[in-house]
């Protein structure tokens, strides 16, 4: 459990300030050292933190109220909590839920409950990654924050809706960060090389556009990552006993730098659901280049290549069906593929269903199809067998009109062979579905691919419906 003083707190002296701003520059990392200490020197994030905007406000009038700010890594949820806790006058306590557990709440609402009566102070309790807390220990919170003994700041990189408890959320305003833009890093990593109090203004570096332009692409939004690279990058560069060194950074160090970029996916979290969703819907779209690009981003970055098959192999069936009945079979081979020789030989395996899947014609027929079976089956009523179709093994079973009067369906197919066209076979068809739904047509084939053919046949057969 970590507590900040405000700035208001009679110790922040100017030599205390002098004191930590000489530890910070010698000791914490460059990313520490360049976190913005105003709304002013945030970058990013004009949705929320804009002039006027109600957080601005908020801050600026020292009246927080319980928020959840969720956002990427690197978008500046703890830094803008610190934010908070430089203008506030309230007392600002940072837990983690990675170490802290319900022993350490309580004893945070212990001190806020006497401050709060003694001195009418409020406390404003700030839990970095929220999302780690279960259930019973965000129940806990809650009732302290209803009575308005602490306001709550969660910080999560997972989606509120699904990782926080309703009751908590419902008393919580959400304030989504975005991942940065490349321009947005590219100002942050210029300040950090002009800034001679607290980055690398002191050293003499000369770094090429090409070099910072690839850092904040390598970054993918997060300034911690790319202050991280650049501060990387500058002590391997610098000998460690020549202080006014020049120091040169050019593409070829900060690829070397670099090396891999560890890709930001989390096999539980939004980016599994939402890259799988992204990969659906192109597929779906018929665009071959974005299905294999979000097959390749969940591959590289580890995903589960039989949890993709699963969903391409219900894609198969969906979004093609019959238009194409080769997918499916073409899927399952892929999924066989994997299964046999594994990741990476698989790959192409999967980027071959996905580029046949794309390709394809599509129909949702049989997925409408089966919705609307499964409707009929919960909401009529379950009839029994029809007779005539029914299995007669026993003469019992004959004696109770068991397969009475049954219509064998090959010598209604030859009896349409020999038709001419224009007039409909004598037998008429035999009818398999109970009585009250004999009316309803479930599978409507569309006009793509294979489905065609298939349309023209079945509405030949409906027409000799009995």
């Amino acid at each position: 459990m970590a507590e900040q003083s405000s700035l208001f707190d009679e110790e922040n002296t100017d030599n205390k300030k002098k004191t930590t701003q000489i530890n910070r520059s010698s000791g914490e990392p460059l990313a520490a050292r360049m976190r913005p200490r105003t709304v002013g020197e945030i970058v990013g994030q004009e949705q929320i933190l804009g002039e006027g905007r109600l957080l601005r406000r908020a801050i600026e009038s020292d009246r927080i109220t319980s928020m959840i700010l969720w956002g990427p890594p690197g978008s500046g949820k703890t830094t803008l909590a610190e934010v908070i806790a430089r203008h506030t006058h309230a007392r600002f306590i940072t837990l983690s839920a990675v170490s802290a557990g319900v022993a350490d709440l309580r004893k945070v609402v212990e001190e806020a409950n006497r401050l709060k009566q003694f001195s009418a102070q409020r406390t404003i309790l700030f839990i970095d990654e929220i999302h780690r807390f279960n259930k019973a220990q965000q129940d806990s919170v809650l009732p302290h924050v209803e009575r308005g003994v602490v306001t709550l700041i969660g910080a999560t990189t997972e989606n509120p809706s699904f990782e926080v408890n309703a009751a908590l959320l419902s008393r919580s305003r959400v304030f989504v960060l975005k991942a940065l833009s490349e321009e947005q890093i590219l100002t942050i990593l210029q300040r950090a090389l002009h800034d001679k109090e607290r980055g690398l203004g002191a050293l003499n570096i000369e770094i090429d556009d090409a070099a910072l332009q690839q850092i904040a692409i390598f970054a993918n939004g997060d300034a911690r990552t790319a202050l991280n690279v650049l501060e990387l990058a500058v002590q391997g560069s610098r000998r460690a006993d020549a202080e006014d060194e020049k120091i040169t950074l050019s593409l070829a160090t900060i690829e070397d730098v670099m090396q891999h970029r560890a890709l930001l996916y989390d096999k539980s979290g939004d980016q599994h659901y939402d890259m799988i969703s992204a990969l659906h819907k192109a597929l779906r779209g018929s665009d071959p280049d974005a299905g294999l690009y979000w097959l390749g981003r969940m591959l590289e970055a580890g995903e589960d290549a039989l949890y993709i098959v699963r969903r391409l192999i219900r894609f198969a069936s969906e979004d093609v069906g019959m238009a194409d009945p080769q997918a499916l079979l073409v899927c399952v081979a892929a999924q066989q593929a994997v299964h046999f020789i594994g990741l990476p030989e698989g790959n192409l395996a999967l980027a071959q269903a996905v580029v046949h899947l794309a390709t394809a014609p599509k129909s949702n027929a049989l997925y409408a199809a089966y919705s609307s079976v499964q409707e009929d089956v919960q909401k009529t009523r379950n009839e029994p067998v029809p007779l005539q179709i029914r299995n007669s093994p026993t003469q019992l079973m004959k004696d109770l009109d068991y397969g009475k009067d049954y219509k064998y369906a090959h010598d209604y197919y030859k009896e349409m062979q020999i038709e001419d066209a224009e007039r409909p076979p004598a037998t008429k068809l035999q009818a398999y579905l109970p009585e009250s739904l004999q009316a309803r047509h479930y599978y409507e084939p569309g006009l793509q691919g294979k489905e065609a053919s298939i349309k023209q046949w079945l509405e030949k057969r409906r027409a000799h419906e009995q």
